[in-house]
């Protein structure tokens, strides 16, 4: 009977030539909407996303569409009024669709579909009806789509934040200035000599030495990308990708690298002002509330959708020089992120050899930047903590696109893990267990170890293991790639650490 009830209106609708302006409006942009949410749900997961949304996606087109349909009598060239509606349904959903799926407005794309909609709408337009119902059968497959991200949401476990021991109530007894400098896909020095990089990069390291500054060799970080690093680094804690091995965007990343995490916490409540200066907003794309004090991008400057300022750069050096300077009395805490050297995002056409050279391109341009923040630094703050660490590696040899294929080719490994670890301690005073210093998850563990000369944190350091989400080569999940001891070893992580 229900079943019946159901072709009853579908036909009722089918034959009904009675236009419904806000079932057509909704048909326009629901789907786009599930669509967008479904692909980009970590870059657009907060409320102020989605009341900007409803208010572009569906708001405006229903006020659109109910304004034209009450002025079709008015409208010029009234025999052309059946293709109104039509038109605007066809065009609003494929330009929709556009910016759904491109991230913005491109003229050529919006040009065609303006064309196919014209012309759509004049021989189509007898079956708007039928066009209306496969666009809604179009948004119950984006419910289904968007609703594993949601569940995704309403389920994400805390759990793995908790710290084994009280290290966020640490009391620091001495406080420099700290600057955390993080230059994207740095490897470390030792592995630049060999594997898949085989370059002199003697020139920089022997500024880094003439700076006081002490080399950690053979570092690395434990996870693959920015957000899974950085979650990992500030919360100094392992989450094995929070058993999550179905997205490329480790999930919340963005809100536990900027709006509150463990070192954040552990610097202000030891009195610390803090200031997050980054070349690119990639951090704050899905506009994660600001923990830190300063910061040198304004949400206004950051677009709810679309990729417009994400790849302009700005100059950390100028904010950081003139935030060195205010407050002086008062100890600080700098994040600075540079976004060169970077990682090597799609196969290269001349191969491996293409790609190597590519990112040691790249590498110079890191090094007169980061040249440039360490000599504003040594200049304004002679005695400053100043750490220099990537987030991960290049990905010479493995690219993007091949990350998730299983590999058991160490140079292909320890280009995504291998990462650089410089420090200059104030005084050229490292401590004596700075030999711990092996992977990214322990590097603030260890220097509140140091900054409140208290050994008792180093007992809670977390496995120096490096971890991958594999989809080839393998059965799909989560694997260790480097164990503690810095060895290849491919094994699947059961989620019981």
């Amino acid at each position: 009977m229900a079943s019946k009830n159901k072709q009853s209106i579908v036909r009722r609708f089918l034959s009904n030539d009675k236009k419904h302006p806000v079932l057509v409006a909704l048909a326009v942009g629901l789907y786009p909407l599930l669509f967008l949410y479904s692909n980009n749900y970590t870059l657009v997961n907060t409320w102020s996303h989605l009341f900007y949304f409803i208010l572009f996606y569906l708001f405006i087109p229903v006020i659109l569409f109910l304004t034209v349909h009450r002025l079709q009598k008015l409208l010029v060239f009234s025999k052309w009024k059946k293709y109104y509606i039509p038109f605007l349904n066809i065009f609003g959903f494929l330009f929709f669709m556009m910016i759904s799926y491109y991230a913005g407005f491109h003229k050529k794309v919006a040009l065609i579909i303006f064309l196919t909609a014209l012309v759509s709408a004049r021989f189509l337009y007898m079956y708007l009806n039928k066009i209306i119902i496969i666009q809604y059968i179009f948004i119950i497959i984006g419910i289904f789509s968007v609703v594993p991200r949601i569940f995704d949401h309403l389920n994400y476990s805390t759990e793995w934040e908790k710290q084994p021991d009280n290290i966020e109530e640490v009391i620091f007894t001495k406080k420099p200035n700290v600057y955390f400098i993080q230059p994207d896909g740095y490897v470390n020095f030792s592995e630049l000599k060999t594997g898949l990089y085989k370059y002199d990069n003697s020139s920089f390291e022997n500024f880094v030495e003439e700076n006081k500054f002490k080399k950690y060799l053979n570092f690395r970080s434990n996870y693959y990308s920015t957000l899974t690093s950085n979650s990992s680094v500030f919360m100094m804690k392992h989450h094995y990708y929070n058993n999550m091995s179905n997205t490329k965007e480790f999930f919340n990343g963005r809100n536990k690298i900027i709006s509150n995490n463990s070192v954040l916490e552990v610097f202000k409540k030891n009195n610390y002002k803090t200031h997050f200066l980054t070349e690119m907003p990639y951090l704050l794309i899905n506009r994660p509330k600001m923990g830190y004090d300063i910061c040198n991008f304004s949400y206004d400057e950051i677009p709810y959708i679309g990729r417009k300022g994400w790849g302009r750069k700005k100059n950390v050096a100028e904010p950081l020089a003139k935030y060195i300077n205010i407050d002086v009395n008062r100890p600080k805490f700098f994040f600075i992120e540079v976004f060169d050297p970077g990682h090597i995002q799609k196969e290269n056409e001349n191969g491996v050899e293409g790609e190597r050279i590519y990112w040691l391109e790249k590498l110079e341009e890191s090094n007169k930047k980061l040249r440039e923040l360490i000599e504003i630094i040594k200049r304004q703050d002679a005695n400053a903590l100043i750490v220099v660490m990537s987030d991960h590696g290049g990905y010479v040899g493995m690219p993007d696109e091949q990350v998730y294929e299983k590999t058991i080719d160490k140079n292909k490994i320890y280009s995504l893990f291998s990462s650089i670890l410089m420090i200059h301690w104030p005084n050229e005073d490292a401590p004596k267990y700075d030999s711990m210093f092996k992977s990214n998850v322990n590097l603030f563990r260890i220097l509140f170890s140091y900054l409140s000369e208290n050994e008792k944190y180093l007992d809670s350091l977390q496995e120096d293991e490096s971890y991958i989400i594999i989809n080839e080569g393998a059965p799909k999940g989560i694997y260790q790639y480097i164990d503690s001891d810095g060895n290849i070893n491919f094994e699947k992580y059961n989620g019981t650490k």
